[in-house]
């Protein structure tokens, strides 16, 4: 679990975000919802005809809402829907966004995913945040080229989970303790144990060397 609880003061509050066609039970955004205290899903409606404006919108409100820094785990579309809010908004580094974990992207370019085309063009700002872009080998939704260019010009640092399907129920994952264990990195690089902010370079310098400790861990097999 993360060094944050519910209780302290200005702890991150976690908000998953899906993609297309919602987190049914089994998928990890679920599964986290409900057994971390910390953690809620933004509610972005039409999940079956997404439509950027009305979930980056959604999304905003949600943030805004939360009355804490906040922390996103977003799935699939959903990790364009916070690149979208972020190209949209130009916050300050960290706050009120203060860091990401992006799972399996979906590439909105591909002319083969035609209800994906309402988030065309992929933003290509660095996110002012940092974040891990989780992405695997075998996802039908992206190419592991394309995972790496997007975490590249979103400046994630990137983390190849292997041949782990998109990365959802079928992946058969199920809670997804790796995941779990790359979300405590960007919380860790988010803010220290006090509460404080960190800068942008300090932020992304520990993000990587935290998050490849943990990849090599769970998914290269390394001690």
């Amino acid at each position: 679990m993360s060094i944050f609880t519910p209780i302290e003061s200005g702890a991150p509050l976690i908000l998953t975000v899906p993609g297309l066609g919602g987190s049914g039970p089994s998928h990890w955004q679920t599964l986290w919802e409900q057994s971390r205290p910390d953690t809620t899903r933004v509610e972005l409606g039409m999940w079956n005809t997404p439509h950027r404006n009305a979930w980056v919108t959604k999304l905003d409100q949600a943030i805004r809402q939360a009355q804490a820094p906040v922390v996103l785990a977003a799935h699939s579309l959903g990790c364009l829907a916070v690149a979208w809010w972020a190209e949209l908004t130009s916050q300050p580094f960290g706050y009120p966004v203060a860091g990401a974990l992006l799972v399996a992207p979906a590439d909105v370019e591909r002319s083969e995913a035609p209800e994906l085309a309402a988030f065309r063009p992929t933003p290509s700002k660095p996110l002012p945040f940092p974040s891990i872009l989780v992405a695997s080998t075998d996802d039908p939704w992206i190419g592991i080229d394309r995972a790496k260019g997007l975490a590249a010009q979103w400046g994630s640092h990137f983390v190849d989970a292997g041949a782990q399907g998109h990365i959802n129920a079928a992946s058969g994952i199920g809670w997804w303790e790796e995941g779990q264990e790359l979300l405590d990195r960007v919380l860790d690089a988010a803010s220290d144990r006090g509460g404080r902010p960190r800068n942008a370079g300090e932020a992304r310098s520990l993000l990587a060397v935290n998050a490849t400790e943990a990849a090599q861990s769970h998914y290269l097999g390394a001690g």
